[in-house]
């Protein structure tokens, strides 16, 4: 485009309107995220990242949020709800696949989007506030802590005009309720089967954003942008899986172990060394019980004791009882998903027992043996002389 100075003001106007559309003239787009498993500080950043994204780009007209999430911290919650309320263009969260949750966190998350939307055969709801750790909280505080979550759950429901009493059951009753249910009582506004039926079913569509102001949804031939996280938040995603994070600190335990009882190795000292780094790497993100990893250090300790000094396998019973209730304790949390297995736990410690039990086995069988080497394994063995015995002790 050029201005021809030439020209009335009013066309001069109009071509600097024209440059100013031209991007948005080119289409719009709808931009996707995904969140999955539990939400902690690695999809707080990655959300805040990709919102980042949707505002420097002028063509944006839609973000999806896509979640299937048991819940997780609040402050990383609320960081990704005022993301959202302070998002340019609408945003919609759509609980899915088929079979998926959006409970606890994930269910204020939803009430907050511009659009919430869910698949058959989903859930949402059990929002009732816990520890960190997953213990019983001291009655006031519980009843301070469980007023503020229903007070917040309450303003983000009025703000989308979404049933604020199925709201607050959600969170001080721990309340459930399924996508028909959700549908039925105006907690949310549509269900689809997949993401290009919601898209279709958002055609059109005018709605009132928390700041009063309203938007017609135009998406019709629109591309779908999805915002995925960065190599970095994928690796620090997946190392903080709690299963996999329990397995490095053993591991990496392990490794230092061998190391030290037998130096020059290096391979295992090194790759030891390595992975209880990444180990306490992610329990960084993860809630951990730091007596439970004492307990699991403790336990180790044990198991180098009976090996190193005789105590007729009362070391190693300590060890293992000690091994089992620090992965217990190891990783404190109300939700399922940010702890250990319990079959990774069990299969661990039957491992530490039949190391144990070998390792004991050997030793009584090399202790009734006796000695059998130099001149103490000569003693009551029948030899026979070859040179005359009287002349030799002469």
């Amino acid at each position: 485009f050029s201005i021809n100075y030439n020209k009335p003001m009013k066309e001069i106007k109009f071509t600097i309107m024209l440059i100013f559309l031209f991007p948005v003239l080119l289409g719009a787009e709808i931009y996707t995220m995904r969140i999955d498993g539990p939400i902690e500080t690695i999809t707080e950043e990655y959300i805040v990242d990709s919102f980042k994204i949707v505002k420097e780009n002028p063509n944006s007209r839609l973000v999806i949020i896509e979640m299937d999430t048991p819940g997780g911290f609040s402050t990383s919650m609320r960081t990704i709800i005022k993301e959202i309320m302070a998002s340019p263009v609408p945003v919609a969260v759509y609980v899915s696949p088929k079979g998926a949750q959006a409970a606890s966190a994930g269910f204020l998350i939803t009430l907050a989007a511009d659009i919430a939307s869910m698949s058959p055969g989903t859930n949402t709801g059990a929002a009732h506030p816990v520890s960190v750790t997953g213990t019983d909280i001291e009655e006031t505080m519980k009843e301070k802590v469980t007023n503020d979550a229903v007070a917040y759950a309450k303003s983000l429901a009025k703000s989308r005009n979404r049933n604020e009493e199925l709201a607050e059951k959600a969170v001080r009753e721990s309340k459930s309720y399924t996508a028909e249910e959700c549908l039925k009582n105006n907690l949310i506004e549509h269900i689809a089967e997949d993401l290009k039926e919601l898209v279709k079913q958002l055609e059109g569509k005018e709605i009132t954003r928390a700041n009063g102001k309203t938007a017609v949804l135009k998406l019709e031939g629109e591309s779908i942008v999805p915002l995925e996280m960065s190599g970095r938040q994928k690796f620090l995603k997946t190392i903080t899986n709690p299963n996999l994070a329990y397995f490095l600190l053993i591991f990496g335990l392990l490794g230092l172990y061998l190391e030290f009882t037998h130096p020059g190795i290096l391979i295992p000292g090194i790759l030891g060394g390595i992975c209880l780094l990444l180990a306490f790497l992610a329990f960084q993100v993860l809630p951990i019980n730091y007596v439970g990893l004492l307990l699991i250090l403790l336990s180790v300790g044990f198991f180098i004791a009976e090996i190193k000094i005789q105590g007729f396998g009362m070391f190693g019973v300590g060890g293992i009882v000690s091994f089992i209730l620090g992965s217990l304790m190891l990783i404190s949390s109300p939700i399922p998903e940010m702890r250990p297995n319990m079959s990774t736990i069990i299969i661990f410690a039957l491992v530490f027992a039949a190391v144990f039990f070998i390792l004991a086995f050997k030793v009584i069988k090399a202790m009734k043996r006796g000695v059998d080497t130099w001149e103490q394994g000569l003693v009551g063995e029948i030899g026979i002389a070859i040179t005359d015995i009287d002349t030799l002790a002469g």
